[in-house]
């Protein structure tokens, strides 16, 4: 038992962040889930097979459920296509024999492609059946349309015998007129019938949704198909909420008058983080009596850029600070370029979070050139959204040299010199239109931190709707 007089051990902070760059918090509940899950004769080596596997649990494994005629069949197709996955069925399930593609697909850790099984399981004691099967998606996706859509979309079911592909009679017809004539109404489409399974689905929906409900999104199939594929193939490629704690480490980027100062202001109002503003931390340097101070004051006097070996210094100090490596840390005015990254990134500080406020030049330049200070009260003002109150404060007005049309160019033409290069270096870089409300842009800022950052999405190709 832990002495109570004693000073507790402290864990220094970088132990997080490793663990949070290498996710060892996450692998180690994967390796105890698949121990529970696959419960092996030997945990030790299946355990070091497992960590010798590079990528084999990130295959995809996902369920495409729904009642008849929504369409799932078509979709699972799309999807196999699109991330190259093994297209399982139920009739898989029944075979006396299941056969080895279907065994290397469901043990997710010997294939490398993935698997979408579709239609199936149908009630929850099936899903249960699955799960001590090891059995476990990845993604569930249910796809819903009224009843009534349903059952028209049922009636109008013709298929090819010979190909064994499902067209519609009024939403996809095949063109060529050798195939029309080979079609067959499929058996069991009547609306007695298909009122009767759209029954049994419904009464055993809530069962299959609350067994999966925290991987699990139900899909409005009464829209387009093409709409329909987008957004399962958006859901299936983010990743779950991980249960890992996570400091915030978040760089702002963006060219003046994008908004970076109130953006990092309100993030760290909001999660209790610090806000680091290069800037603001430089000034603060120079103003105290030291060295490093001394060194600072010429170029802060006379407006010179600072050396990029004295800026490193001042932030390595800043953001070793206890509070950011246990609360987090907001990140803007630094670095502007590739190089200046790279050197942050030597020092060990590498951000979670890489937002790009996007802005076009000619607002940026209302939004600076246009303001002015009142040099009595301080308080600052816009010729276009914050007007002086009356002609007299007017005319007291000054305007900031640095907020010359010339000087406010220079800087553009920076940030747009160095813009693809920091993309290029930064991965998952997430982009916000900084030219709305800031209170919008704040929002969809938040959302991003508290959200894992999704996996880039591919383009969905082009399909019509076979039900």
């Amino acid at each position: 038992m832990m002495d109570a007089t004693a000073k507790p051990l402290r864990v220094p902070p970088e132990i997080s962040v490793y663990a949070e760059q290498h996710g060892i918090f996450d692998l180690i509940q994967k390796m105890v889930s698949s121990l529970l899950t696959d419960r092996p004769e030997d945990p030790i080596q299946y355990l070091i097979d497992m960590l010798k596997k590079s990528g084999g649990d990130e295959v995809p494994r996902i369920f495409i459920l729904g009642p008849p005629a929504s369409g799932k069949k078509t979709i699972a197709k799309m999807l196999c296509d699109q991330i190259n996955a093994v297209l399982l069925k139920p009739e898989d399930f029944f075979l006396d024999d299941v056969s080895e593609r279907v065994k290397e697909a469901l043990s997710y850790k010997m294939s490398n492609k993935g698997w979408v099984l579709v239609g199936f399981p149908t009630t929850r004691e099936q899903a249960v059946l699955l799960q001590e099967a090891s059995v476990m998606p990845q993604h569930v996706v249910l796809l819903d349309a009224p009843d009534t859509v349903l059952i028209e979309r049922n009636l109008g079911k013709r298929i090819d015998p010979y190909s064994g592909d499902v067209y519609h009679t009024t939403f996809e017809w095949p063109s060529d007129p050798n195939v029309q004539k080979q079609l067959v109404k499929p058996d069991n489409i009547s609306e007695k019938e298909t009122a009767k399974e759209l029954l049994a689905y419904r009464r055993h929906y809530h069962g299959i949704f609350n067994t999966y409900n925290n991987i699990c999104k139900t899909i409005n199939a009464d829209q387009p198909c093409i709409d329909v594929f987008s957004q399962v193939l958006t859901y299936v490629q983010q990743q779950h909420r991980s249960a890992a704690p996570f400091t915030p480490r978040i760089l702002l980027y963006g060219p003046p008058g994008s908004g970076r100062s109130l953006q990092a202001a309100l993030i760290a109002q909001k999660y209790s983080i610090v806000n680091i503003c290069c800037g603001q931390l430089l000034k603060e340097a120079a103003a105290g009596d030291t060295k490093l101070g001394e060194l600072l004051k010429p170029y802060i006097e006379y407006g010179q850029q600072v050396p990029d070996n004295l800026v490193i210094k001042i932030l390595k100090d800043g953001l070793s600070n206890f509070d950011c490596t246990t609360r987090g840390w907001v990140l803007h005015g630094f670095p502007r370029d590739v190089e200046q990254a790279t050197e942050l990134k030597d020092a060990g500080f590498v951000p979670n979070r890489v937002v790009f406020l996007d802005i076009t030049d000619d607002a940026v330049m209302e939004r600076l050139t246009l303001r002015m200070t009142d040099p009595v009260t301080g308080e600052r003002y816009h010729s276009v959204y914050k007007p002086p109150p009356n002609p007299k404060v007017q005319s007291r007005l000054q305007r900031n040299p640095k907020d010359s049309e010339d000087n406010v160019q220079h800087h553009l033409d920076v940030y747009h010199a160095s813009v693809w290069e920091m993309e290029k270096f930064y991965d998952n870089v997430i982009h916000i239109n900084a030219d709305q409300d800031p209170h919008t842009v704040f929002e969809y800022i938040e959302s991003c931190i508290v959200n894992p950052i999704p996996k880039k999405i591919q383009k969905p190709k082009t399909a019509e709707l076979h039900v």
